[in-house]
């Protein structure tokens, strides 16, 4: 029997004290019953005896001490789940906010979900294309990893957040079985607009689940966004065996909303005021992806976050650095130079990239080629600082063809546009074809029989040109 309780005491902010509970637990959802008959929502955040403190979904205004009601529920925060979430736009919250008819749960999961067995995981090792030249060919993502992105303030990454999820693909015969979940955190009206009719247009929200999350939404919703696409993306990769991918943006935003609800409890800040759990919250949430031994689906992820100020020692970065595997950031110097996506290759990082190439994943000269990109690049740059001190006369015939490489790599490899989508293979053969500026005899990051397959020894560079 559900029990009723008329023993609000006080209401302070977004929480709400109530005397006299019995029988409640941490987390569990709750209704507040006005006397007009409005019902809002309520989660309880905290149990000390009898009393217990929820925290409120909506807004506090109008509820009366004395004539309004709370009941619990006996359960958390459900998301119901089934294979026709694919294709629809739901709120923060799990409703569906596209005109469609509600859908025909197959299960109610709790979206705090449960953690993976490290004994039971599968080690990420099998490729996935985004369509993005400075990840698939210099940062590649694997399936079941945790790869975020770290953007600032200003920088296009919703349009490289939707690019990615336009784009991504598992190299199998078997397409039908890749989805994505898109979770939008605390953004705007525009933005949500845009991300919605730029999936309508393209095709792609047949196999992608939207969850958006309104900046004008309530913090407490804020938290459970994310958590919900991953209850979804859990439901979809280990129950239907599909390859997922979920896109989160913004973190920041959601690490804005936890502090939120940590000042209004009253709680000893952490560093720069945000609470000193927030590392354990965050890895509750990327914890969530990867693979399963007993299951053929996955969980890949991509979190988005802004770093205030450009700042890479900002807890939220840095603490996300610690969790997850790589990053990809983008470059402010890049987006003012009008690159698109304005990927910083160097600094970027994916460690399990050496995972998900080669032979047989994606093509035997991967390797070699991202490593000698990478060379070539850190070389040209330099190159271009000593130009600018020094002049262009003082650099040798070979750094002046570094310089050069650097330029065309930035023009043609890094600045591809939100809406080319290149296969690994285009990819890798614009590698090789910007090498070509270089001299063969400066290829020592790729092995002698890769370098004579694809750069035939009379095909070779006049240094003093």
């Amino acid at each position: 029997m559900i029990r009723e309780y008329k023993t609000i005491e006080e209401v302070a902010g977004p929480l709400m004290l109530i005397r006299k509970v019995d029988g409640v637990k941490y987390d569990e959802l709750g209704e507040i019953e006005l006397p007009n008959g409005e019902v809002r929502r309520c989660r309880v955040l905290e149990v000390n005896g009898s009393n217990v403190l929820v925290q409120l979904f909506e807004s506090a205004a109008g509820i009366n001490l004395a004539h309004s009601k709370v009941r619990f529920s006996g359960h958390g925060v459900e998301l119901s789940v089934s294979e026709d979430m694919l294709g629809r736009v739901f709120s923060g919250m799990g409703a569906p906010i596209d005109g469609g008819p509600r859908i025909i749960p197959e299960a109610s999961l709790d979206i705090n979900g449960s953690p993976i067995n490290p004994a039971a995981r599968n080690y990420p090792n099998e490729f996935i294309q985004t369509g993005v030249s400075t990840i698939d060919g210099l940062n590649t993502l694997v399936r079941g990893q945790k790869l975020p992105i770290f953007s600032g303030s200003g920088l296009p990454h919703a349009n490289l957040a939707s690019q990615i999820a336009r784009q991504a693909s598992v190299r199998s015969d078997d397409e039908t079985k890749f989805a994505v979940v898109f979770a939008a955190v605390g953004i705007t009206f525009e933005e949500a607009d845009f991300f919605i009719s730029d999936f309508k247009k393209t095709g792609a929200i047949d196999r992608t689940v939207l969850f958006i999350n309104l900046a004008s939404d309530p913090a407490i919703e804020r938290i459970s966004t994310p958590r919900m696409a991953l209850t979804a993306a859990e439901y979809l990769a280990f129950e239907k065996n599909m390859h997922v991918l979920v896109i989160i943006t913004d973190i920041t935003n959601y690490a804005e909303a936890l502090r939120e609800v940590s000042a209004a409890r009253k709680e000893v800040p952490g560093r720069r005021g945000y609470p000193g759990y927030l590392y354990t919250d965050l890895a509750t949430m990327y914890e969530r992806a990867g693979r399963k031994m007993s299951s053929d689906g996955s969980i890949t992820m991509i979190p988005i976050l802004t770093m205030p100020e450009d700042d890479k020692t900002h807890p939220i970065p840095d603490l996300t650095g610690y969790i997850t595997e790589g990053q990809i950031i983008l470059s402010r110097e890049m987006y003012r130079k009008g690159y698109n996506p304005p990927v910083d290759v160097l600094p970027s990082l994916s460690r399990l990239k050496d995972k998900g190439i080669g032979d047989g994943k994606t093509r035997e000269d991967h390797a070699g080629i991202m490593n000698q990109l990478f060379s070539s690049y850190a070389r040209g740059r330099d190159a271009k600082e000593l130009m600018v001190v020094l002049g262009e006369a003082a650099l040798t015939p070979v750094d002046r063809r570094y310089a050069q490489f650097a330029d065309e790599f930035e023009s043609r490899y890094i600045n591809q546009g939100f809406y080319e989508n290149r296969t690994i293979e285009q990819t890798l053969d614009l590698g090789w074809e910007l090498l070509r500026i270089l001299p063969r005899s400066e290829m020592k990051r790729i092995s002698p029989k890769i370098l004579d397959k694809y750069w035939p020894i009379e095909d070779t560079s006049d240094i003093s040109q």
